[in-house]
């Protein structure tokens, strides 16, 4: 019998051969990463080919620091007429090669719930089970937030560039890994549900949110941040859904210079146009516009 032979395995219509099947051996970082890169472009036949060029017995020898369970894979026969059937085989071999690995939304779902072995402090204690904030004490509501907006904020907080006495030494404890996957986490989970039916403007934090303050160069709210202030990332977050205390705590930061003023210097220069009783009330009115989660 051909040893050579028996160790062959072809998956069928795929017209991927693996003459070598090994495991466990150290190997895995090189296709791990590419697996990754070649499942993004799914769809994308020229993209996927110059991925099919890159996976060489080369980028796929082991190597000392990789992980212990892993496909070693001799010789490799692609078919662009199967694209897609390759990205399977790719994405199984991947999943195998990531054992042991924290998925990305599982890390940011331990770090929100349990904070991180450097100390830092679950988010959920401030910021709620499910990040839907508090508004009794004025913490945000992180959930449905774009990431980039999330990851941005984490940033200016490290730096000292937004200023604040909790979260200032919280985000230095993140590295960068930690940073984008607590961001990833907080971004899919669900955002504030709107109550039906937007009131009609009546009061100043209404008028101001939905008509602006013209006379003193107030453009509406609703300009930047979209329709009844659900946000327009990534840098134009959600005003619905925030707590009032929190929204008006983030305008006089503005006001005082604590926090970056935003594209083009945009919200400084707002928020010092606004008479304390003006933000109080459009800080009010974003607030009462929600009913809760979505599910």
């Amino acid at each position: 019998m051909d040893h050579r032979a028996a160790g062959r395995h072809r998956i069928p219509n795929h017209r991927l051969e693996v003459t070598t099947f090994v495991a466990p051996i150290l190997a895995g970082k090189a296709l791990l990463e590419l697996a990754g890169q070649a499942w993004r472009h799914v769809g994308n036949p020229s993209a996927a080919a110059a991925q099919h060029r890159r996976l060489t017995p080369e980028r796929l020898r082991p190597c000392a620091s990789s992980r212990p369970f892993v496909l070693s894979l001799a010789r490799w026969d692609f078919s662009l007429a199967n694209t897609r059937q390759h990205f399977l085989a790719l994405a199984i071999m991947a999943a195998v090669l990531g054992m042991g690995r924290p998925r990305a939304d599982e890390a940011g779902a331990a770090i929100a719930a349990n904070g991180t072995p450097a100390g830092l402090a679950a988010c959920a204690s401030c910021h709620g089970a499910k990040g839907e904030g508090n508004a009794d004490t004025g913490f945000p509501r992180l959930a449905g937030l774009a990431a980039p907006y999330i990851q941005s904020q984490l940033a200016a907080f490290a730096s000292g560039r937004r200023e604040n006495p909790i979260m200032t030494p919280l985000a230095k404890m993140l590295n960068a890994a930690e940073t984008e996957a607590v961001a990833d986490y907080y971004a899919n989970l669900p955002g504030a549900a709107l109550r039906k039916g937007t009131p009609a403007p009546s009061g100043d934090g209404a008028i101001i949110a939905l008509e602006g303050s013209w006379s003193k160069n107030i453009p509406p709210c609703v300009a930047c941040h979209g329709p009844d202030g659900i946000g327009v990332s990534p840098d134009f977050p959600p005003l619905a859904g925030q707590p009032a205390a929190y929204l008006q705590a983030q305008l006089e930061a503005w006001q005082q210079g604590k926090r970056p003023p935003g594209p083009l210097g945009v919200m400084e220069a707002i928020a010092k146009r606004l008479s304390p009783a003006e933000a109080k009330a459009v800080a009010d009115w974003f607030a009462s516009l929600t009913q809760g989660t979505s599910e």
